[in-house]
């Protein structure tokens, strides 16, 4: 659940991980280059390559360039989100997990620790009914030591103040079996 992989992964897909087996993954920038704009096309189109169907830039973004990205395996729409409203992520992954034909989703941020983690934390709540004190951990044990402006603790807290699950994006018993870590 916490395992990563950096060396070699092409540039935007550092820290990554999975979350939600077949369905949700993150990633990150390597260093937190704040220059960053989010992917460039190319790495949109490998991702698409790849099977991925949407893609969340949780950061700064104010120059990034969103839209859809076509490719054999069908598009990879990338989108802007954000760790203190999480629905539209929410939404995606619920998506995903009812319509089996639609590639995984990927969210990542500058570093690939605190954004993405946050929403991946939120999605660990919602689809595998982890408890917030749960989540959190999972969040703080993948930050890869990280530091957080404000303190860490207040950081998650932060985030998670405007996060609960949404009832209308509910899965059954056996789809949970099939995605959340054991």
């Amino acid at each position: 659940m916490s395992e990563r992989s950096s060396a070699g992964n092409v540039d935007g897909m550092t820290f990554y991980r999975p979350v939600l087996s077949g369905v949700l993954y993150r990633a990150g920038f390597s260093g937190g280059d704040k220059s960053r704009t989010g992917l460039s096309q190319q790495q949109r189109q490998t991702l698409c390559n790849a099977g991925y169907s949407k893609g969340f830039y949780a950061d700064f973004g104010k120059n990034t360039k969103y839209g859809a990205t076509s490719c054999a395996n069908g598009s990879f729409d990338y989108e802007a989100a954000r760790s203190s409203r999480p629905s539209s992520v929410m939404k995606a992954v619920h998506d995903v997990i009812k319509s089996p034909n639609d590639g995984p989703v990927l969210v990542h941020c500058m570093w690939g620790v605190h954004s993405s983690g946050a929403l991946s934390a939120m999605a660990l709540v919602q689809f595998c009914g982890w408890s917030e004190g749960r989540a959190k951990q999972y969040w703080n044990e993948t930050r890869n030591g990280a530091p957080c402006s404000g303190g860490c603790d207040k950081w998650i807290d932060a985030k998670f103040s405007n996060f609960s699950v949404a009832s209308d994006l509910k899965i059954t018993d056996a789809e949970r079996a099939a995605i959340c870590p054991k």
